[in-house]
């Protein structure tokens, strides 16, 4: 088991993966956040659902949810049908244009990253995708799950949140 002192430093490298989070978020089109990616490659990855299911996935509430469901229907990028098992309620599914902005954003994704890690090898970035899908793995699915810090002074809570 590795010692305190890693794991603070861990913390501390994980925190600033912000930064690489939003030089990432600089690559995308100008009128597609990281959270329409994010919403988007939902969509593609589970296929058409229903809001709640999409809200439930992203781990915010209906509000914001339909906030970026409108967002991105306006643009074209998916589309909202009645739902034939319940006529209160949406299908979303992603349209051409939804998929064809996800290449864009996936292209530009590997443009930025092939040039940030441009002087890593084959065996590094291979290393370092592994060790991320290991600890993803090793947090599991912790949307609705938080983690109690065991520190008795602090009582200290937070809830962790996958992102996809």
């Amino acid at each position: 088991m590795a010692a305190q002192e890693q794991y603070q430093e861990l913390a501390r490298q994980l925190s600033a993966i912000g930064a690489v989070k939003r030089g990432l978020s600089r690559v995308l089109p100008q009128d597609c956040s990281p959270a329409t990616a994010i919403m988007l490659t939902l969509l593609k990855q589970h296929g058409e659902m229903r809001m709640s299911r999409l809200g439930e996935l992203l781990s915010i509430d209906a509000s914001v949810t339909s906030r970026h469901v409108t967002y991105a229907a306006e643009r074209g990028w998916l589309e909202r049908q009645p739902d034939p098992l319940d006529k209160r309620s949406r299908l979303l599914s992603l349209t051409a244009s939804g998929e064809e902005l996800l290449d864009e954003v996936s292209a530009r994704y590997t443009d930025a990253l092939a040039h940030a890690l441009q002087d890593w090898s084959d065996d590094d970035v291979g290393h370092l995708i592994g060790l991320m899908k290991r600890l993803r793995d090793s947090f599991g699915d912790c949307r609705s799950r938080p983690y109690h810090h065991s520190g008795a002074a602090s009582g200290a809570e937070f809830t962790t949140r996958t992102p996809v």
